[in-house]
């Protein structure tokens, strides 16, 4: 194998390396739920309000509404558990109580490791860019 050829296999195998590396660590929060009848634009903005309070290794928030109703999904990634658990500040818990009161049951919560992203590092790379 040619010097050339070794160093682009090398430098290959490393970007992948770092790419697997970023995925394992990455964390995602789900929550599915449903709130009471008409709280749903109320309970987005506490969510908006929440993650706004979010810094160090957020990696984005998704809120997603099942149309016409007032169900939904919460999705937050974080690069790494202890950074998810750092946000548990005073006025974050505030947030999250007021928002607790609107739900019409306990939502089902839980934590994924993300295993593939699919388009969304592009997007990131392009608004880091800017």
């Amino acid at each position: 194998m040619l010097q050339t050829e070794k160093l682009k296999d090398k430098k290959r195998v490393s970007a992948m390396t770092d790419f697997t590396d970023f995925l394992k660590h990455k964390q995602a929060y789900i929550a599915i739920g449903e709130f009471k009848p008409g709280r749903f634009s109320e309970a987005r903005q506490l969510y908006e309000q929440a993650v706004a309070t979010y810094d160090e290794g957020f990696q984005g928030a998704y809120l997603f509404q099942e149309p016409g109703t007032d169900r939904g999904i919460a999705v937050i990634l974080w690069d790494n558990v202890d950074h998810m658990e750092a946000h548990q500040t005073p006025a974050y818990q505030t947030l999250v109580r007021e928002l607790s009161s609107l739900f019409a049951s306990p939502p089902d919560i839980k934590f994924y490791e993300v295993c593939s992203e699919i388009g969304l590092m592009d997007q990131l790379a392009q608004a880091a860019a800017v």
